[in-house]
């Protein structure tokens, strides 16, 4: 059972793959949507992520013959079945929210101040909240 766990870990591990994820979870993107949506990643990045999470069978890659080619990515029903699962992380990290890098550690114990769309659960954009810069 332990190495179950590793392996999903280890598909879902990677700075970027969360965000794709997230990104692809109520509909599908082109690559550009997809560069312009996660801010901070390289055209290099996001297409090594794009293809691991195709390789897993998590992302599903349409090529459509057009001129010029037009490429669409969205999540398989195998990725579909973890957004309870990002939909409680969402919900834990609006709970134990983490202290942004200007409260420092003085606000270890402080609450994160409050974004819009934080009641509306992971399908609004606010998505960042437990994650670090970086």
């Amino acid at each position: 059972m332990l190495a179950q766990f590793h392996r999903a870990l280890a598909v879902l591990a990677g700075k970027w793959k969360g965000d794709i994820l997230w990104q692809l979870i109520d509909r599908k993107r082109r690559f550009g949507e997809l560069r312009q949506a996660i801010p901070g990643v390289t055209q290099h990045m996001l297409t090594t992520q794009l293809r691991d999470l195709e390789a897993n069978g998590l992302v599903k890659r349409t090529v459509y013959p057009e001129v010029p080619p037009r490429v669409e990515y969205e999540m398989t029903p195998s990725a579909k079945a973890l957004k309870p699962v990002f939909d409680e992380l969402y919900r834990w990290a609006q709970e134990h929210g983490f202290p942004t890098s200007a409260q420092g550690a003085a606000g270890k114990g402080a609450q994160p101040p409050s974004q819009p769309g934080d009641a509306a659960g992971p399908d609004s954009q606010p998505r960042k909240a437990g994650r670090r810069g970086g």
